[in-house]
């Protein structure tokens, strides 16, 4: 009896030690993923392939990074609403042009594209902290431009661009006049926990209390502590099939806002984003 309860803690003790290793070592491979496997982190087309009215905007973080943007129209001197993107954790901007072109043809609104540091031509290492400031240089960009109406900034977040959504809308509520989240997890804390089950027990959101393994997460994301804060309209898209964020994790973000905001709107398609493709997405968008 007692050689097996040394083999369970050492069992046990072994699965923690793991655990921290893959934190430390591995995170931000696991967060950020700038390039695709088998492809370049160069831009594979821009805007003009889908004959799109853009420009190139290179900006200067805070912290003196310097960032690649595209800033794209549906036609010359449009001065609607202007939807600042931020995408998904894997690849860069041109990835996302066919889903930003069905947009511009359902919404009629100018589409904001942000390259984080790290990813496409911009410089810098990916980081939570980083991320953050990037966001913020795209806001205040956007916020002095003369050929738009500031007052109709919209964000919207895919995936990991929800949880940098969340947080420069909560930072800027004088500036965002509206959140859209598209599939997008309560926090990385919980993700690690889907990507590897068995770290459920040690990593995970501050509200299923106290995990040891939390304080090495050195990017959580934890949107889920960010949406209750958020006072702007908040939009929440969630995919049924999604094949890399659990849909509970929408829903739970939908009732933490809901709480406090009663601007909210939930609605569910029956697809989501998917680890071959985007192409579901790509159909609500030019359906919706």
């Amino acid at each position: 009896m007692v050689s097996y309860v040394s083999a369970l803690l050492y069992g046990v003790g072994g699965i923690v030690m793991a655990g921290m290793a893959l934190l430390v070592t591995f995170q931000e491979k696991l967060v950020y993923v700038p390039v695709l496997p088998g492809l370049s982190r160069s831009y594979p087309i821009n805007p003009a392939r889908f004959r799109l009215l853009y420009e190139d905007v290179w900006l200067t973080s805070s912290d003196d990074v310097r960032l690649h943007s595209w800033f794209i129209k549906p036609f010359p001197d449009f001065r609607g609403p202007t939807v600042l993107f931020f995408q998904e954790n894997a690849g860069n901007i041109a990835h996302r042009i066919e889903m930003v072109f069905y947009m511009l043809q359902s919404l009629q609104c100018n589409v904001f594209m942000l390259s984080y540091r790290g990813y496409g031509a911009s410089a810098g290492f990916p980081s939570q902290h980083g991320i953050t400031l990037d966001a913020q240089a795209a806001l205040d960009h956007l916020v002095q431009r003369t050929d738009i109406d500031t007052s109709r900034i919209v964000v919207f977040g895919r995936s990991l661009g929800g949880a940098v959504g969340a947080m420069i809308t909560r930072n800027n509520p004088d500036k965002v006049a509206a959140l859209i989240l598209e599939n997008t997890f309560t926090s990385i804390l919980d993700m690690a926990g889907v990507v590897f089950p068995f770290l459920k027990w040690f990593i995970g959101s501050s509200s299923k209390g106290l995990r040891v393994l939390n304080l090495l997460v050195r990017s959580p994301w934890s949107t889920i502590d960010v949406i209750g804060e958020i006072k702007q309209p908040i939009l929440f898209l969630s995919g049924l099939q999604d094949e890399v964020v659990p849909p509970s994790h929408m829903e739970m973000l939908y009732v933490k806002a809901a709480a406090h905001n009663q601007q909210c709107l939930f609605v569910e398609f029956p697809t989501g984003h998917k680890t071959s493709d985007n192409g579901d997405e790509d159909s609500f968008w030019s359906s919706h």
